[in-house]
């Protein structure tokens, strides 16, 4: 059978089994919409975490960034694991034992303000429809190449699905989804990681195999005019700001924080986090292999081979405008190698050869897609590649459309404009929200600002300036009072904003990057700017009511305290 035909067999099997969860666990009150009752088990709980946690960023980008910047690529993998790590540990158990549904639920209550409700509903828009957005872009990215139509089509048929399933099953249904869509992309992605293994080191373990590449994949790079794929070249400022704007991030976004209220108790809020953690490592700790293997296979199959001459994959490709190709010399033979190097015996080679200038160009969301074709594994690996990646992508979209619709149906309408709405229209009003976000998010996948990750990227800076310090300091800190909170989340999130986007789409200078940190990174900064207006407002103003201040002291005591001693 083709790879069309095997693609076609594994996305209908996947989207079946999602569309039939839905409809068997549709939401049937606000509480199945938001929390799913408050009723999943915790091994079901972390694997619905790890499948709403681990996007399209982390299936279909993480490891296409590896592949392309080797050492500089890593912030992507140390920030968003360490960033788990940080929520699970210091944030998941107190916020669940709060008891609100939402993000902006908590800040509304521990800031005793509408305003701070409004704020964070504001800030988790923000959050959600830039994360989205990169959600649909990888949705399009696979449908463009598997189903062969262009992007634009693949977007609106995700969109379709991921508004079925989401608006009908709301949390309910979205946490047993994401269960199956767990079992796809995880299977998915270690087919072929394992198989590819194997077949370029004799050894099935890819975290063990990637290791004896290394020195290979140097010596390529290099003669190709690029750096030494184990080197970086980042400032290491900007390594350490993108790290940490990808760790505090984690700790601030709302559709991951949502999942630890699904669980019955505060101790299954610890004990889902943890086994969330194991099954986010085993795609984590893949990632770096599969980005070495395709880049070898790559830099082997594709620079000086003639374009009549390319392999299968790269037509194929090419023709769902992915991979570009221009003849610059007009010989015929396909010249990827790094025109800006400022290596004097490379350029000089690629002088005497008649180089002028690299002639590929190479979307790098392609790469963990079209890794099995490259590496010529079976039409089935390729197929079920495909299904993973929608499955990755649809799994976190799904969870950010209710993290939409629950801030507006449920944060604004109910608890700030219309309190006596009804529990029938409130739902109306989350099904109605989720489908208007569906449709801006797919407008956005359809003509994005960057790659995958790094749109993602944008979206962890922004949870990092805007969530992050009303979280933190509201949970440990007593003195935190409205003034500060809101003061903090509007002027990180404009800085951030501001930042982002006069460098991305303004044309600012590089060379103007404040201490040489980029827009993916720039959040850290945010995050520090909150950080201190938020403590420096609220030392300035009057503290928190009392009740307040005690109500912060009892979440952080654990339960059953003082319970020998009679207390």
């Amino acid at each position: 059978m083709t790879v069309l035909t095997w693609t076609l067999i594994m996305v209908g099997i996947s989207f079946a089994i999602y569309i039939g969860i839905a409809i068997w666990s549709r939401a049937k009150s606000t509480k199945d919409f938001y929390v799913a009752s408050g009723g999943v088990p915790p091994i079901i709980n972390g694997m619905a975490t790890a499948a709403d946690w681990m996007s399209a960023a982390s299936f279909i980008s993480m490891a296409g960034i590896i592949s392309f910047a080797g050492y500089d690529g890593s912030v992507y993998l140390m920030g968003w694991t360490g960033g788990y790590v940080l929520l699970a540990l210091l944030l998941a158990p107190y916020l669940r034992k709060f008891g609100k549904f939402t993000v902006p639920d908590f800040i509304g209550t521990r800031y005793y303000s509408q305003t701070a409700r409004v704020v964070a509903v504001i800030c988790a828009l923000f959050v959600s429809f830039t994360y989205i957005s990169g959600q649909m872009r990888g949705v399009g990215i696979v449908f463009a190449r598997f189903l062969e139509i262009d992007v634009t089509k693949g977007v609106i048929i995700g969109m379709a699905i991921v508004f079925f399933y989401a608006v009908m099953g709301g949390m309910k249904g979205i946490t047993y989804t994401q269960v199956a869509q767990y079992c796809v992309l995880i299977f998915a992605f270690m087919v072929p990681a394992i198989f590819i293994s194997f077949q370029m080191t004799g050894n099935p373990v890819p975290q063990l195999g990637f290791g004896q590449m290394l020195d290979k994949l140097d010596g390529l790079s290099t003669e190709l005019g690029f750096a030494a794929y184990t080197n970086g070249s980042k400032p290491m400022i900007d390594v350490i700001a993108i790290t940490a704007a990808l760790m505090i991030g984690t700790a601030g976004l709302p559709h991951v924080i949502v999942r630890f209220f699904t669980v019955p108790k505060v101790r299954d809020a610890r004990s889902s986090a943890g086994w969330a953690l194991l099954f986010i490592a085993i795609l984590y700790t893949t990632a770096p292999a599969i980005g070495v293997f395709v880049r070898t296979n790559l830099l082997q199959t594709v620079p000086n081979s003639t374009y009549s001459e390319a392999p299968a994959w790269f037509k194929k490709w090419e023709k769902a405008d992915l991979i570009k190709f221009e003849d610059k010399n007009g010989d015929g033979l396909i010249q990827y190698y790094n025109d800006k190097s400022k290596d004097a015996d490379f350029l000089a080679v690629a002088e005497q050869k008649n180089w002028k200038g690299n002639e590929l160009s190479i979307d790098r969301d392609i790469m963990v897609l079209a890794n099995p074709e490259i590496a010529g594994l079976p039409a089935w690996v390729i197929g079920l590649v495909a299904a993973g990646g929608l499955a990755a992508a649809l799994s976190t979209a799904a969870g950010l459309l209710l993290v939409i619709s629950s801030a507006i149906s449920h944060d604004l309408l109910k608890n700030a404009i219309k309190p006596d709405i009804s529990e029938k229209n409130e739902l109306l009003a989350a099904r109605v929200a989720a489908g208007v976000a569906v449709l801006l998010a797919g407008l956005i996948g359809i003509y994005p600002p960057d790659f995958v990750a790094a749109i993602v990227a944008f979206a962890f800076g922004l949870a990092a300036s805007s969530f992050f310090p009303a979280i933190i300091l509201g949970i440990f800190d007593k003195r935190t009072n409205k003034q500060g909170a809101i003061s903090g989340m509007v002027i990180g999130l404009l800085f951030t904003v501001v930042y982002i986007v006069g460098f991305k789409f303004g044309g600012w200078s590089e060379k103007n990057y404040l201490f040489g940190i980029s827009p993916e990174g720039i959040g850290t900064i945010g995050m520090l700017v909150n950080m201190v207006i938020t403590i420096t407002v609220s030392r300035l103003t009057p503290p928190p009511p009392e009740h307040i201040q005690h109500l912060v002291e009892d979440i952080r005591i654990p339960l059953g305290a003082g319970e020998a001693s009679g207390h």
